[in-house]
């Protein structure tokens, strides 16, 4: 494998593989921006991956009042899934039990797509007969009945069959602190990136995975490659330098998205420095036989 050296870092010549996804958006609004965080946090919590969450979601922006449908604070959400069907399972579980029943909440559509998917239309039924349909402006709301007042509802949000799943970036350190201040550098980066998350704790992987496994009915396994404490046992990609990985899993609403974001990362670790972050970047692909889109380090370099 060739590499490319960029500020006393080594960028392997290497690309991420990432796969089509299902994805949404919604608005989230409260009183505060607190409460409205606070709603799409539980929302989008245990939602890191499709093989064990059934979906990937984050928060992509917060939005400011003045530029919401309501005039309130509030955040967009992002959630990804392989089908519409799950797409739709996963949004009215979620939008039901952490958006419905948070202090204030509101909800709105955050995404124009080539179909759609409901949201009032779903959780109106809770309303038990005394929700009210509003059209206003071109739109269809629900308004429900609950305990302090009324959860406003857009009636559908759009869905798009453009979004990628699984752009990443792999960190190689010399030792765990400084691996998780290079990520830390590069999750501040690309969270500035519209229309990508990154499903993860805090936006970083420590249990980066490879396809299948020796065990019967594993989907994945530890990326023993990668693992430090294996080297010299397994096929290492290590060298004797590197003692830490962390990997960073974005996900965008279109491959420009994707792009974008781990071109920010790209940058912001290697601005960063190899004193005090990484010492190598790399990216985790499948040799381009899954997955139709292929992210190439050397075309994202700053």
């Amino acid at each position: 494998m060739q590499e490319l050296i960029r500020n006393g870092i080594v960028v392997d010549d290497t690309f991420a593989e990432a796969f089509g996804m299902r994805a949404t958006a919604i608005i989230i609004t409260a009183p505060t921006l607190k409460w409205a965080r606070q709603a799409a946090i539980t929302m989008t919590g245990f939602a890191t991956s499709v093989i064990g969450c059934g979906c990937e979601a984050a928060i992509d922006i917060d939005i400011p009042a003045s530029k919401t449908p309501d005039g309130r604070p509030g955040c967009r959400v992002m959630i990804f899934a392989m089908s519409t069907d799950e797409l739709q399972k996963q949004l009215k579980t979620r939008l039901g039990q952490c958006v419905l029943t948070s202090p204030g909440s509101a909800c709105f559509a955050g995404l124009e797509g080539s179909a759609s998917l409901d949201l009032g239309s779903s959780l109106r039924y809770f309303g038990d007969g005394w929700q009210i349909s509003k059209k206003f402006g071109g739109r269809h709301y629900w308004r429900v009945p609950v305990m302090d007042g009324e959860f406003l509802c857009e009636a559908k949000t759009g869905l798009t069959k453009e979004a990628v799943g699984g752009g990443n970036l792999l960190l190689l350190a010399a030792d765990a602190e400084k691996a998780l201040a290079a990520a830390e550098r590069a999750v501040a980066a690309i969270g500035k990136v519209p229309g990508a998350i990154m499903p993860f704790p805090g936006g970083i992987v420590r249990s980066g995975s490879k396809v299948g496994g020796k065990y019967k009915g594993m989907m994945a396994s530890t990326n023993d490659a990668y693992a430090p404490t294996l080297r010299g046992v397994v096929k290492s990609a290590l060298g004797p330098d590197i003692n830490a990985v962390l990997e960073i899993v974005i996900d965008g609403e279109n491959d420009d998205a994707v792009a974008a974001a781990m071109r920010a990362g790209l940058k912001a670790v290697i601005d960063f420095g190899p004193k005090r972050g990484a010492l190598r970047i790399s990216a985790g692909n499948y040799g381009g036989k899954l997955g139709k889109f292929h992210y190439h380090l050397k075309d994202l370099l700053p």
